[in-house]
């Protein structure tokens, strides 16, 4: 047993020295597997500087211009709903009835009360009417007299309350009709008939979102808004957003929507935790085709005289990073990560990464790797060019 374990012990060294030879013959053979593939003859462009109008995009949540939960006021079972979810309401519409009879009866009993209360008042006057004569002829003394005064304003006082009260009784009962508070389209409904619905609950009956406007929010980083600035004249801020040509709503298939909005301040600072800073394009939407709650992307678009366009298909994405294939020595190709400023068409308008006469590999990339050499195919420029800015 000990001689088989120490013969094995003298031969691990050059089984080792095997296996390394091994490994290493089939390294070189891969390699030499690669060198011997035929070169791919693959389309090339060449980088060059060009007009285009480039737009940049944001993410973005539309809300109505204003949104109104509606809410009962007072408490009572829910007799009516006049409305139905999406139905286009105008300012001051019936929605709602709640039951009425108690509150109605709080009316007449208030009503009731002022009666009464006039006639406390009459009857202090007739005291002061019956007391006055008999205390400037000195029958009755004068303190009397001023209890009776002061008992009549008493009584004003009373009719005044119970007035007071009738008012606050023929509040509550309108209280029971819930009208809208502003024209728009009614949301969920949350309770139905016979339902107790009162100050105290915790849903709304229904969200009214008033869309003649609709308002898309989004967030610019702070590098990004100082750049947003200087693209646009005027001293202050409001100045330039005002400069700001009309914006596009992507909306969530992809299409254009046909009105184009204004950028707005959203917010009056940045945010801490994330590093930017609200802005808000407001969209004209008389037809009421926005509602609150749908997404989409805002499209800010900007005139380059001198951009450097990439198109998207020559392009590919990993980790996070855009890299292009750029034409090297010996026409061997080279994988260089690229910076994007922004979209033009269906192309990419380039900051950094590549520069004016760079060729780099237009369509095929899925096979390539850093490397590799390739027989690049000159093809016009201008012509992808041209197709690929009039995309949209």
């Amino acid at each position: 047993m000990d001689m088989k374990i120490s013969e094995a012990a003298r031969l691990f060294p050059f089984l080792l020295l095997g296996g390394v030879l091994l490994t290493g013959c089939g390294s070189s053979a891969k390699q030499d597997q690669q060198q011997q593939m035929p070169a791919q003859e693959l389309p090339v462009i060449t980088i060059k500087s060009t007009p285009a109008s480039m737009f940049t995009e944001y993410t973005t949540s539309l809300q109505g211009r204003v949104n109104v939960e509606v809410r009962a006021q007072v408490d009572g079972s829910l007799l009516k709903v006049l409305v139905d979810e999406g139905q286009y309401v105008k300012a001051g519409q019936p929605l709602f009835k709640i039951d009425d009879r108690v509150y109605r009866e709080q009316v007449n009993t208030a009503a009731a009360a002022i009666q009464s209360a006039e006639a406390g008042l009459a009857n202090a006057q007739v005291e002061i009417d019956k007391l006055t004569p008999l205390v400037q002829n000195k029958v009755v003394s004068e303190i009397q007299l001023k209890v009776a005064k002061a008992n009549y304003q008493t009584a004003k006082a009373n009719v005044e309350q119970a007035k007071a009260q009738l008012a606050s009784a023929k509040i509550n009962l309108g209280y029971t009709t819930i009208t809208a508070p502003v024209s728009g389209y009614i949301g969920r409904l949350t309770q139905r008939v016979g339902s107790l619905v009162g100050r105290s609950t915790a849903e709304p009956l229904t969200v009214l979102s008033d869309v003649q406007e609709i308002y898309g929010y989004f967030s610019v980083g702070e590098a990004e808004f100082i750049r947003f600035k200087e693209r646009y004249p005027g001293k202050t801020l409001e100045e330039k957003l005002r400069n700001v040509p009309g914006v596009t709503l992507i909306l969530a298939d992809g299409s254009e929507y046909p009105q184009k909005g204004k950028v707005q301040m959203g917010e009056g600072q940045f945010d801490k935790a994330t590093g930017s800073i609200s802005l808000r394009a407001t969209f004209p939407n008389s037809g009421g085709i926005l509602r609150s709650g749908n997404t989409g992307k805002i499209r800010i678009s900007e005139e380059n005289p001198s951009a450097l366009i990439v198109p998207q298909e020559s392009t590919l994405e990993m980790q996070d990073k855009i890299f292009v294939y750029t034409l090297a020595d010996s026409n061997k190709v080279k994988a260089t990560p690229i910076t994007v400023g922004g979209k033009s068409g269906n192309a990419y308008v380039v900051k950094t990464g590549v520069k004016e006469g760079d060729k780099v590999v237009f369509t095929g990339l899925g096979s390539l790797q850093d490397g590799m050499k390739i027989i690049p195919k000159p093809i016009n420029t201008d012509s992808v060019y041209k197709a690929q800015l009039s995309m949209k």
